[in-house]
């Protein structure tokens, strides 16, 4: 059993699902440049329709509710609110938002807010992106206006979704927007991208010291292949750009200095200014952690590629660290290639409550992706999902049984959706969309974890 309160929530992101991408004057996206381009997207996909949740955003909040559901945690889009990233807001796309949180909190789900979830207005982009110092102040003024709008509803709030995605699949590696493959512009991003939060999390207290604020990073245990020492310092390597940069900045208010040894041959770093590391490790009233899997890695000479391979071209995002391969650990693997392995859950949470300051935790993003199909008979059956879940739900516990200040839960992702650079063919939801007819069918992971939420724990194993 969890504790009374522990949070039950799902997780979703603007750009994946609402479609409707010229509704209501919303302005142009990176994202939307990006799916425009030739070879970006697997099979030519695009978001314009996505699962339409733009229009069928009541369904969707009802299929919540009966999921049984305490909290939604959902992005706004930065274009839709504020088109050209700047200026007077769109008050016809921020009532979109409003009028989710109302529906939301009318079945008593409460609204788990994330300012950016990687759909940058391009016209910041076309002024320099992430790796210009400008946006963060954007994002600040950005924050403050939404904040300003639904702090009176929305009581928790997170900064930055996945910042190491947005600085190094975006402008290192290409695989995402916007596409960019610039190790150096890429660690200004990440800067850029830490500073942001700090920025928009002094913006919001400013208005509301009552808000519940965080900053989201996605972890991984890193394990060198061998004991070798090339292999061992490949783990420093990608543990330092991986972990430490964001959690150190964050928490500590610094950057490691190997790590920053590391990338000396990339730059001097002026872009990091004084007192940007005070703002950026502002008090926070929590953490939003995601989790998905474990890095093996070595040094060795003419290492092992990524056991999971990059959906279109792409360069490599690990800036200063190249050379260091990705090997698997010989665990089972999701339809994404990535190895399931629920004690690195653990193993991270463990740390961060013991090298960090003791801040409130929660699991922000936890899923897989399986190669589900609609059955004959209407059902979805997932047991791979249902056992995933299962597993890492029962590290949750543990966690919480051994101090770890762990309060929720957030299962990714609510329904399947748009999958980023590999457009529809990978299904992550616990709710089956049918693209076509936009049909929503609960597959058996869904059923599972209304029953585990109705109970507040977890009756028996999943097979």
């Amino acid at each position: 059993m969890f504790p009374t309160g522990f949070v039950w929530g799902a997780a979703t992101s603007a750009y994946q699902i609402e479609g409707a991408l010229t509704a209501d004057g919303r302005g142009r996206s990176i994202w939307d440049t990006f799916c425009s381009q030739d070879g970006r997207i697997v099979g030519g996909d695009n978001a314009d329709t996505a699962i339409d949740h733009f229009n069928r955003y009541r369904d969707d909040v009802k299929l919540m509710a009966d999921l049984g559901l305490t909290a939604y945690r959902f992005s706004v889009s930065w274009p839709r609110i504020q088109p050209d990233g700047s200026g007077a807001y769109n008050a016809k796309g921020l009532d979109f938002y409003k009028r989710l949180v109302d529906e939301l909190l009318s079945y008593g789900i409460d609204p788990w807010l994330t300012l950016y979830h990687w759909d940058l207005p391009q016209a910041l982009e076309d002024a320099g992106g992430w790796p210009s110092r400008d946006t963060s102040k954007r994002f600040a003024d950005f924050a403050a206006t939404v904040h300003a709008e639904l702090g009176d509803r929305v009581r928790h709030w997170s900064t930055v979704n996945e910042p190491w995605c947005s600085a190094f699949l975006g402008y290192a590696s290409g695989e995402h927007a916007p596409g960019r493959r610039e190790p150096a512009a890429a660690l200004r991003a990440a800067h850029h991208l830490n500073l942001a939060h700090g920025l928009a999390v002094q913006a919001m207290r400013a208005q509301n010291a009552d808000s519940q604020i965080g900053g989201c990073v996605n972890v991984y245990p890193v394990t060198p292949a061998t004991g070798s020492e090339a292999d061992q310092d490949a783990a420093r390597r990608i543990d330092g750009l991986q972990n430490r940069f964001f959690l150190d900045a964050l928490l500590k208010g610094s950057y490691p200095e190997d790590v920053l040894a590391d990338l000396s041959h990339l730059s001097d770093m002026e872009f990091i200014q004084d007192g940007d590391l005070a703002t950026i490790s502002a008090p926070l009233d929590m953490l939003l952690i995601n989790y998905y899997s474990r890095f093996t890695v070595s040094g060795a000479p003419g290492g092992a590629a990524s056991a999971a391979a990059a959906p279109t071209d792409s360069g490599s995002p690990w800036i200063g660290s190249e050379h260091v391969g990705f090997v698997n650990g010989g665990r089972p693997v999701t339809s994404m290639g990535w190895e399931v392995d629920d004690s690195g859950l653990y193993e991270m949470l463990r740390r961060i409550a013991d090298e960090y300051p003791r801040v409130p935790l929660y699991i922000s993003e936890n899923g897989a992706a399986y190669d589900d199909t609609l059955g004959e008979d209407g059902t979805v059956h997932d047991p791979e999902r249902v056992a995933y879940i299962d597993a890492h739900l029962r590290i949750c516990h543990a966690a919480i049984e051994s101090g770890i200040p762990l309060q929720g839960y957030f299962a990714w992702s609510l329904m399947d959706n748009f999958e980023w650079a590999w457009g529809y063919g990978k299904r992550f939801g616990l709710v089956y969309v049918d693209y076509e007819t936009q049909a929503r069918t609960m597959k058996s992971s869904a059923l599972w974890y209304a029953d585990t939420i109705r109970h507040g724990g977890l009756l028996s194993r999943a097979q």
